[in-house]
C-alpha cells in the first residue's frame, strides 16, 4: 500500500463521513425493516469488493480465515446494525458524533493493553480529537433533550423516542470500541490488512443473504434493490472507506482510531449542508477543535 497511514485515515475520515449522509437519506422512519435493507445493500457492495480482492490475489486465500475473523466481524456488523437502527430516530448530526466515541474507547484500550505508544504532539492532537467528540455528543444530547421540551404537542412522540434512541448510539460506541481493539490484535498478530478484509467482507456477505432471505421469504416485504439509490451510495462510500481503514489501523491505532472516528464531523457538516441541520456556535468550535487535531497529527507523522 503505497499510502501513509495519515492519508488513508483522512479518505477513511471522508468516505465515511459522507457514507452516513446516505445512510440518513436512505432511513425510512415508517418502515420498522429499514435497518436490515441497509445491511442488505452494504452486504451486496461489501461482497463485489471482496470478489475484486480475491480476484487481485489470484484467490490466494485462506478461507479458515473467515472463522478466524468472526470475533471482529461480528462486532463491526453488529455495531453498524444499531447504528442503522438509531437512524430511524435521530439526525445524523446526533447520531454519529455520539457514535463515533468508539475511537476515542478503542484508542484508550490500545494504550492500557495493548501498551501502544504515541509522541507528544500526537498525544496533544488525540486529545484535541477525543475532547471534542466527547463534547459534541453531550452537546447534541442537550440539543435533542431541549427539542423535546419545546415540543410537547402532536409531534412529541417523535422527541420522546429521539431521547430514548440515544441509547442505540451508545451501544454503537461500545460495540464498535470492542471491534475496533480486537481488530488491531488481530492486524498486529493474526493476519494481513487483505486477509482481515476479504474476511469482514465475505462475512458481511453471507449476513446479508440471510437478512434478504429473512425479508423477502419470511415476512414478504417488498424490496426492490435497485430502487434503494441512497442506501445503495451509502454502502459504496463504507466499503470504500473500510478498504482504507485496515490499512490505516494496520499502524499505531492508539492514534489512528481517535482520528477515524472524526468522520462524525464530516457527517455534522454535510448534515447540515445537505439535510438542512442546524448547527450551533458551540458545534462550530468544537469542529474547528477536531479539524486542528487532526492537522497536527498530520503535521507530525
Amino acid at each position: 500500500m503505497s499510502f501513509s497511514w495519515y492519508i488513508s485515515g483522512i479518505i477513511t475520515i471522508i468516505l465515511w463521513g459522507t457514507a452516513d449522509l446516505f445512510y440518513k437519506k436512505g432511513t425510512d422512519p415508517g418502515d420498522r425493516y429499514s435497518h436490515l435493507k441497509i445491511v442488505v445493500m452494504v452486504a451486496l457492495v461489501m461482497g463485489t469488493q471482496a470478489m475484486f480482492e480475491l480476484n487481485k490475489m489470484n484467490w490466494q486465500f485462506d478461507f479458515i480465515n473467515i472463522i478466524k475473523y468472526i470475533p471482529v466481524s461480528s462486532m463491526y456488523i453488529l455495531s453498524m446494525t444499531i447504528g442503522y437502527i438509531g437512524l430511524r430516530y435521530l439526525e445524523v448530526s446526533i447520531n454519529s458524533p455520539v457514535s463515533n466515541t468508539s475511537g476515542a474507547i478503542a484508542g484508550i484500550l490500545a494504550f492500557i493493553v495493548l501498551g501502544k505508544t504515541m509522541n507528544i504532539w500526537q498525544l496533544i492532537a488525540v486529545a484535541m480529537i477525543t475532547y471534542g467528540l466527547i463534547a459534541i455528543s453531550m452537546v447534541q444530547r442537550k440539543l435533542a433533550e431541549e427539542e423535546m421540551e419545546r415540543n410537547q404537542d402532536e409531534d412529541s412522540r417523535k422527541y420522546r423516542l429521539g431521547a430514548l434512541a440515544l441509547v442505540f448510539p451508545i451501544l454503537y460506541a461500545i460495540v464498535d470500541a470492542l471491534g475496533t481493539f480486537l481488530d488491531d490484535v488481530y492486524l498486529s498478530k493474526l493476519m494481513s490488512p487483505e486477509e482481515a478484509l476479504i474476511s469482514y467482507e465475505l462475512t458481511f456477505l453471507f449476513c446479508g443473504i440471510l437478512t434478504l432471505f429473512y425479508l423477502l421469504g419470511i415476512k414478504k416485504e417488498k424490496f426492490m434493490i435497485l430502487r434503494e439509490k441512497d442506501k445503495a451510495l451509502a454502502a459504496v462510500f463504507e466499503t470504500a472507506g473500510q478498504f482504507f481503514y485496515v490499512y490505516a489501523l494496520d499502524t499505531n491505532s492508539v492514534v489512528v482510531a481517535p482520528m477515524i472516528a472524526s468522520y462524525s464531523i464530516v457527517s455534522v457538516i454535510l448534515g447540515r449542508i445537505f439535510l438542512k441541520e442546524k448547527l450551533s456556535i458551540k458545534q462550530y468550535l468544537i469542529i474547528a477543535l477536531v479539524m486542528a487535531g487532526i492537522f497536527l497529527l498530520g503535521l507530525f507523522e
